[in-house]
């Protein structure tokens, strides 16, 4: 057997569906070994797509998502989306092409060290230099990537290695039991549970787990002990609980940081550091239970008192098993801020202004969405926005990354999504400097005859950037830019493109596509002008009377 098709086969034991990626010359011997496979690859138009559409199968799946490339500069195509896998914490694998290692004709011709390039963002990184070390190596990249915390392996395939013969010698996938939590964090955490006067769960990004989320919502059930989320944490428990008390989407000056300031004791469950610190601790003024797969990682703003350190559904589970709600806990407070919240949040959800305003923005893909339908964003100013005011009912509703918070990744992480959850709503939600960063794939998703719809909100210029721009008081320069017709773009590709010319125009626009199977588009003009007056002052004015 030749060392790539044996490399095809350890990715079938591992149970890969996908592949994604552009081959090179360099890649012909295991695109071949591709072909006579189960294993369905997804040709894209940019390495960078692929790599993230990987890293979305990852985290909506939990298994490895794989993507591949060439050698040279379709390897370092790859770093982003490595990065994206990496911070945002999805299990992914990377196979890059390379030279013949043995004798080469070529010398350096489009030879980089990639396996050194990819060390600082991966959690393993190696080149194969032997076909019978294939299969090792193989499981070795699917075990560091799927074990807490998850995140991006590489492996480059030199050109004559994947032609060796070898013995078709696969490794089995072995029996993990995950590491549980010592008995004397989970006492100490129920003690302290029932002592606090008013607890308040923080949910974070590595709770976004099935198992975890079942149990988080027992949890919250049975003690009746409020919530609020990080960006990455949304969905986890259905926001639409009465217990549920905000998104930490701002730094500060929001009603949930009224409600993160009056606790005298947070539970928090799957803190993630690359997400930014959701509250500031002060020594002797706030006790904090870590929850979590890992340690801590302490810092000035981020020092728990006790660590509940294992399976983080486990953990939650051992705790619930021994917790008994307290009559001495009070949340009038919680109550009433929730209470202005809720007062505020439907500010304008029916704003007939046009261009579009953000919140009626929000609100209309809400409606028009069920509870397991899917928003994939871009990254800018909406992410706030929709971090903030869309309640997720479900995990991994809202793929948002708050991690790498990288630019062009909501086309391909919506494909992937559509690819994992063929008969569920899908929509990617992009700004229009983020979507030309890959808007190419609408190729790939027409190639695909996906059902997806794409959301343009258009401000021709970098609008998130403009706003901290505005905040620093410096004058408006250098962010605008022109855009093409989108309309005639999508349709270019054989996909279907609409317009926005009226507020109310949006809501009845997203159901017409969500009934005809097709990939559309929607150029959707979007004012930010008030952004700073609400996100900045009347925010912090209204939450401050709490």
């Amino acid at each position: 057997m030749k060392a790539s098709d044996l490399f095809i086969k350890a990715l079938e034991q591992e149970g890969v569906e996908y592949i994604f990626g552009i081959p090179g010359e360099e890649n012909l011997d295991l695109l071949e070994s591709i072909r006579k496979s189960s294993i369905k690859l997804i040709l894209t138009r940019h390495e960078q797509a692929a790599g993230f559409m990987a890293a979305t199968y990852g985290r909506l799946t939990g298994k490895v998502g794989v993507c591949m490339s060439t050698l040279g500069p379709g390897a370092t195509n790859l770093v982003t989306a490595a990065a994206y896998a990496q911070l945002g914490a999805m299990p992914m694998l990377m196979i890059t092409g390379q030279k013949p290692i043995k004798a080469s004709k070529q010398g350096r011709f489009q030879v980089l060290d990639v396996v050194d390039m990819m060390r600082p963002l991966t959690k393993y990184t190696a080149q194969i230099v032997s076909g019978e070390r294939v299969a090792s190596q193989v499981r070795e990249a699917f075990r560091i990537a799927k074990s807490e915390r998850p995140g991006a392996t590489h492996l480059e395939f030199p050109e004559d290695i994947a032609l060796e013969e070898v013995q078709p010698n696969l490794i089995p996938e072995s029996i993990i039991r995950r590491p549980i939590a010592e008995q004397k964090a989970i006492n100490k955490a129920v003690n302290m549970i029932e002592l606090a006067k008013s607890p308040l769960l923080l949910i974070g990004a590595a709770a976004n787990r099935k198992m975890t989320s079942k149990m988080l919502r027992r949890f919250v059930e049975q003690t009746q002990i409020p919530f609020v989320t990080t960006q990455m944490g949304k969905g986890v428990v259905d926001e639409t609980s009465p217990l549920f008390l905000g998104n930490t989407t701002l730094s500060d000056g929001d009603f949930v940081h009224r409600v993160i300031e009056h606790a005298d004791l947070i539970i928090n469950v799957g803190h993630d550091v690359v997400e930014k610190p959701p509250f500031f601790m002060r020594s002797n003024e706030k006790t904090v239970i870590h929850i979590n797969y890992n340690t801590a990682e302490v810092d000035q703003v981020y020092f728990p008192q006790v660590e509940v350190v294992g399976d983080i559904a486990n953990g939650v589970w051992a705790i619930l098993e021994q917790i008994k709600p307290q009559s001495h806990w009070n949340f009038s407070y919680f109550d009433k801020v929730k209470e202005a919240e809720e007062k505020e949040l439907p500010h304008g959800c029916d704003d007939e202004r046009f261009p579009i305003y953000p919140q009626r923005l929000v609100a209309d893909v809400r409606r028009a969405m069920p509870e397991n339908g899917i928003i994939a964003l871009d990254n800018g100013v909406y992410k706030i926005w929709f971090a903030r005011n869309y309640k997720a009912r479900e995990p991994n509703t809202v793929l948002l990354d708050n991690a790498l918070a990288t630019m062009g990744a909501g086309l391909p992480s919506a494909m992937a999504a559509k690819l994992v959850y063929p008969d569920r709503p899908v929509i990617a939600v992009c700004g229009d400097g983020g979507f030309m960063m890959n808007s190419q794939e609408i190729e790939t998703a027409v190639r695909l005859k996906q059902h997806l719809i794409i959301l343009i909100l258009r401000d021709d210029a970098y609008g998130m950037i403009k706003w901290k721009q505005a905040n620093m008081h410096f004058q408006d320069f250098g962010l605008d830019y022109g855009n093409p017709d989108f309309v005639k773009y999508v349709e270019a590709y054989g996909g279907k493109g609409h317009s926005v010319t009226a507020a109310g125009d949006l809501l009845p626009l997203i159901k017409s596509c969500m009934a005809e199977h097709a990939v559309h588009l929607i150029d959707v003009p979007i004012d930010y002008s008030e952004n700073d007056q609400i996100l900045n002052q009347e925010l912090r004015e209204l939450s401050s009377k709490v």
